[in-house]
């Protein structure tokens, strides 16, 4: 193959159309006659509704209709569950509008419609909503708790789920230890923050019975298949579009939220367009959120520090339903061994029900959590045991002739036996440890005391499984006239580049530039099939499923074009757009093969073929295509993944920590990572980075708070705090490239990289740093100013 962009740091095909303003978001969508929604949500965590007074809403100038759980008809029912499992106890999903009782501040509970969104705005305060406020119980161990108050009068101590899983003989291995370590550690809630929120527009055509929806989502196919059920609607009149998407992180893949399914009814109902936009407050009581985990988690060792047995027991925090099912909490129970040999685990874990936004996957989805558990408890192995953290580690690796490792009776979240594919953990560990300067670090400690700093060395290890299934597809096409190559794709993508990746994996096949290829994506007119942008699957399962269908096309060229060149098939090579011959000048462009590869052109006698207007006429006197064949040059195949691909890395960082002023800031950050062959370079390390900007937010700034009585405290910018470009370290990126044996490509994921490791690196460096003054242990995310205050007290009076 001639041509090889595969690996290459390939500019970004999308660029130049978003730095100049050529965005295509769904506020820009600027539709004939479109009418506006605006929502009342519950100022409540819980409370009955006694009343509901519209009358005012739907009287005032402007307004075109106002609902409530009364108007909505066969919707008002609870939305789907989307991922069912056996450990669901009491799952429960909203409604899209909220009746007899709310559950979280920012529930729905009417929606307003109205010629412009002030007026819109305006008739919702005009609602009056009476009331009935009940006790809530909001915090996590306290919900779990005895005399907890219950989010659902029916759902027996708040559990939504309760699941217990084993892998070898953890009993036994406790028993026989020579030492138990044991710590709690916990980790808080936060939110994805994109810089776009949510956003649906609808617009109903009655005459052609089509419902064209414009969603903001991870997953238009998901959702034009959901609304076709809800609304009883062919498939095939449902065309969902997610254009431009300003960032999503998991918050959304979630379908169906209310808005998603009340935008289109009232469009339905209303003959109009109607449009909904997001602001930052509802983004943060409406839209889902993720983190809130306590693990109590023990290692068993012998002397010489080798773990032989895990325990890990959890409360999951899922909010005030369940819609996601126990995707995170499984997530994270079969990740909490790591990297590590351990070969008897015992994992258990509560999804608890709190008066809260309910929870979904937020980039890392559950990894953060157990990576935060077991690296926090390796380091208190290693201090109580007497030993190195870099050698605690070594001895435990799973080594690279041990793969694949499988931990029979973990089930991960594809319903499969963990099983890590590959890769070289002693060789991440010992070049990041060369990155960060280990062998430096007594000199740079005595150097920041100098200055009146403590410094700490973090450390944290991270396993990530990627690439989940079922099923993606691949639309492969060559254009007849301009000989560009089409590639079409049922994911939708929000900043992950899948313009240039996939560009590069169809350009590799066909020997074309990146740039002279067409990806579509996030439009279900464009490709029928697929599931959705999640779970770091994308270059796994669509970019193997895009190669398989290019493959197909570049047979289909090199056939038609030993044909028209009157050469073996052996002899042509595909490169810069042509079809040719090796080793000489004659050659064909891919305009043309897929041009004379179309029966029409061999329709018409030489003279009308010369003369048509529907393609430039044919240099060739018969068709090259052989009989039975498809016309045309283009391919569709599909790829489903035999199991999950597991990436890795490891990260470390220089803290440095003003006991003084109880700030921290990071003097240098490395992480070593391995996620397969890389497709494109830069990408990867734009992935990696933006992931670890949002786990430097998990360790040291964010936080959902919430009041004793469950009202948010912090749903906005000006309270909630996140790293700013200032705060974020330079991150100093080591790739090793582990081909995955599991697909052709040879790929793993990379979207959740950067954020897994983070809060457990960064923390463990603010011990480190903080260790001489006695400070004591940190086993919460994030760590505040004032916790680290608390923490050196503690130590001055110990001492």
């Amino acid at each position: 193959m001639a041509t090889r962009t595969f690996g290459a740091a390939v500019q970004r095909n999308i660029d130049d159309r978003l730095l100049t303003g050529r965005g295509h978001f769904i506020d820009d969508i600027d539709l004939p006659d479109v009418a506006h929604a605006a929502f009342a949500r519950s100022p409540f965590a819980r409370a009955r509704i006694a009343s509901i007074d519209a009358d005012a809403a739907r009287a005032h100038p402007g307004v075109l209709a106002v609902y409530t759980c009364e108007d909505i008809g066969h919707l008002d029912q609870d939305l789907p569950l989307l991922i069912p499992h056996q450990s669901l106890i009491g799952a429960r999903t909203q409604r899209p509008l909220a009746r007899d009782d709310v559950h979280y501040v920012g529930q729905t509970v009417a929606m307003v419609v109205a010629v412009d969104r002030y007026t819109a705005e305006d008739a919702v305060r005009l609602i009056e909503i009476d009331y009935e406020p009940l006790p809530v119980t909001v915090e996590l161990e306290a919900a779990a708790g005895e005399g907890a108050h219950l989010v659902h009068p029916d759902v027996e101590g708040n559990v939504a789920a309760h699941f217990v899983q084993n892998s070898g003989d953890a009993a036994s291995a406790f028993a026989r230890a020579d030492h138990v370590t044991k710590i709690t550690v916990r980790v808080e809630r936060s939110c994805a923050a994109p810089m776009e929120g949510r956003a649906v527009c609808a617009r109903w055509d009655r005459i052609t019975g089509q419902l064209t929806v414009w969603d903001g989502t991870q997953a238009p196919i998901s959702v034009r298949g959901g609304l076709a059920s809800l609304f009883d609607i062919d498939e095939d009149r449902v065309r969902v579009i997610a254009p431009d998407v300003g960032g999503g992180f998991g918050q959304k893949v979630l379908f169906f939220y209310p808005e998603e399914v009340l935008v289109p009814m009232a469009s339905i109902g209303l003959d109009r367009p109607v449009k909904w936009i997001e602001d930052r407050t509802e983004n943060f009581v409406g839209s889902t959120q993720e983190r809130t985990q306590v693990h109590t988690i023990e290692l068993a060792a012998t002397r010489d520090g080798e773990v032989i047995g895990l325990r890990d027991s959890f409360l999951h925090d899922t909010g005030a339903f369940i819609p996601y099912g126990i995707a995170i909490a499984q997530v994270a129970s079969t990740s909490i061994a790591g990297p590590y040999r351990i070969p008897n685990i015992e994992v258990e874990f509560k999804a608890i029900y709190t008066p809260t936004v309910p929870v979904t996957p937020y980039r890392g989805c559950g990894r953060p959590q157990s990576c935060f558990a077991i690296e926090r408890a390796m380091d208190k192995l290693a201090e109580e045991l007497g030993l190195d953290r870099f050698e605690v580690r070594r001895r435990n690796f799973i080594q690279p002739d041990q793969f694949p490792w499988k931990r029979e009776g973990l089930l991960f979240a594809d319903g499969l036996a963990v099983c890590y594919d590959s890769g070289d953990y002693p060789e991440a560990l010992k070049k990041c440890a060369e990155a960060i300067g280990l062998d430096r670090l007594d000199e740079l400690k005595a150097e920041a005391r100098s200055r009146g700093k403590h410094l700490g060395l973090g450390l944290g290890f991270y396993v990530e499984g990627t690439g989940l299934g079922p099923y993606e597809g691949g639309h492969v096409r060559i254009h007849p006239i301009t000989g560009k190559v089409y590639v079409n794709t049922g994911l939708a993508g929000q900043g992950q580049s899948h313009e240039t990746v996939f560009a590069q994996i169809a350009a590799d096949q066909l020997g074309v530039d990146p740039k002279d290829v067409i990806v579509v994506e996030g439009d279900t007119g464009a490709f029928d099939w697929g599931v959705a942008t999640f779970a770091s699957r994308a270059a796994v399962v669509s970019g193997n499923a895009i190669h398989k269908a290019a493959a197909k096309a570049r047979e289909m060229v090199i056939e038609a074009a030993a044909n028209m060149l009157e050469a073996s098939k052996d002899d042509i090579e595909l490169e810069d757009g042509k079809a040719k011959i090796a080793g000489s000048d004659r050659a064909v462009t891919l305009a043309e093969v897929a041009t004379a590869t179309n029966p029409l052109r061999y329709a018409f006698n030489k003279a009308a073929q010369s003369a048509t207007q529907f393609a430039p006429a044919s240099k060739h006197d018969g068709p090259p295509l052989a009989e039975g064949k498809a016309p045309g040059i283009e391919a569709t195949d599909y790829y489903s993944p035999p199991y999950s691909t597991w990436a890795y890395g490891c990260h470390a960082a220089l803290v440095e920590v003003d006991a003084d002023l109880c700030s921290v800031a990071i003097r240098k950050y490395v992480c070593v990572h391995d996620c397969g062959n890389m497709i494109n370079p830069t990408v990867v390390e734009g992935q990696v980075v933006g992931g670890m900007a949002q786990g430097l937010g998990g360790a040291l700034y964010e936080k959902i708070i919430y009041d004793e009585d469950g009202n948010p405290r912090n749903a906005g910018f000006m309270d909630f705090l996140m790293p700013y470009a200032t705060e974020m370290p330079k991150v100093d990126i080591v790739h090793m490239e582990t081909p995955s044996p599991l697909n052709p490509l040879g790929v793993k994921g990379v979207g959740e990289a950067g954020t897994i490791a983070v809060p457990a690196t960064v923390i463990s460096g603010i011990e480190d740093a903080l260790k001489p003054l006695g400070a004591g242990h940190f086993h919460e995310a994030p760590v505040f100013p004032h916790m680290i205050f608390e923490k050196l007290e503690a130590g001055d009076k110990a001492a």
